[in-house]
């Protein structure tokens, strides 16, 4: 029998035999691939600034050679150390508030029985996801002006009248930057589990209705374990993602004064390039690679723990 099957086993080809077969295949992968390499991997060759003092007259090979110099400057610097401190801060709100937001609003839209208003309220969830960073982080600035009109209704209820986005007390920045993302996002991310809800069977959640079960306990019962996988995956996602926290949104938004709440890792990079930092690249660099080897880090460790300690659902 063994040598039975043996026989319809189709024979091995080398890459060259593959490639003359199936080069079509080929083909249409070759500009992706073109594509990859140019931007993705050419431009890490750049790594190399972070141990020079990178000079763009003189180049890569023509700079001072400068080894673990700026990575000792971040790391003993109290700006950097600032940027991490808010980095980190940040990635904490949004992946316990900005995370469960968008499940809540899947369950939500999952009670909802006409079809109609379903639909309505999902389209109008989802159209803040198109509309530009430029244009939210400006209304924002209007409304949260000292004579906007969010600060005037706060300032009815209590609060004091002042520009909220002006203000460097530690914890105003970062709700203000992670519930406009809620906001934004919240109906886009709720995507993934409104369809991962519509795969749960209804049999199991008429039986559970027949036995006595309320809605939320079919919601806890039975949906909430039926999409977890989903869930862990996006989980895992969210983590590796959101120690790139706040480029385009927090440049918009935060200004010199709000600098020690406001900046962040990625925003300092860009600052010490580009900005205030006197074009400091190697400085930029060294700051580049290490948030690169942190996301990394979180991706990859987030996953592994999930794999070991979960129910086995992962990433890769």
């Amino acid at each position: 029998m063994a040598r039975e099957k043996n026989k319809f086993k189709p024979p091995k080809l080398s890459w060259k035999q593959d490639a003359r077969r199936n080069w079509p295949v080929y083909a249409m992968y070759l500009p992706a691939f073109i594509m990859t390499v140019v931007l993705s991997y050419i431009p890490m060759f750049g790594i190399i600034m972070a141990f020079e003092d990178y000079e763009v007259r003189k180049g890569f090979f023509g700079s001072k050679w400068g080894g673990l110099q700026h990575f000792q400057t971040l790391f003993t610097g109290e700006e950097f150390l600032g940027a991490l401190r808010n980095t980190v801060c940040i990635m904490v709100i949004k992946c316990t508030l900005g995370f469960v937001a968008p499940i809540l609003f899947a369950f939500f839209l999952s009670m909802l029985k006409s079809r109609r208003y379903k639909r309505t309220v999902q389209t109008c969830s989802y159209l803040p996801n198109f509309v530009a960073a430029v244009v939210v982080t400006s209304l924002l600035t209007e409304f949260l002006a000292k004579d906007g009109p969010l600060t005037m209704l706060l300032t009815k209820l209590g609060a004091e009248n002042q520009n909220w986005l002006a203000n460097d007390r530690i914890p105003v920045f970062w709700l203000i930057y992670v519930l406009m993302g809620i906001w934004q996002g919240m109906g886009w991310g709720s995507l993934m589990y409104v369809a991962s809800i519509a795969t749960v069977s209804g049999d199991l959640h008429e039986a559970a209705a027949i036995d006595g079960a309320t809605r939320l306990q079919r919601m806890t019962k039975i949906t909430l374990p039926c999409i977890m996988p989903m869930i862990v995956m996006m989980f895992v996602l969210n983590v590796g993602l959101s120690f790139s926290t706040g480029y385009d949104s927090i440049l918009l938004l935060y200004m010199p004064s709000t600098y020690n709440v406001a900046d962040t890792v990625y925003t300092y990079t860009y600052r010490m390039a580009f900005g205030g930092g006197g074009n400091n690249y190697g400085l930029s660099a060294a700051s580049g690679l290490f948030q690169s080897i942190v996301a990394t880090v979180l991706l990859v460790g987030s996953n592994t723990l999930n794999r070991r300690f979960g129910d086995g659902n992962s990433l890769f």
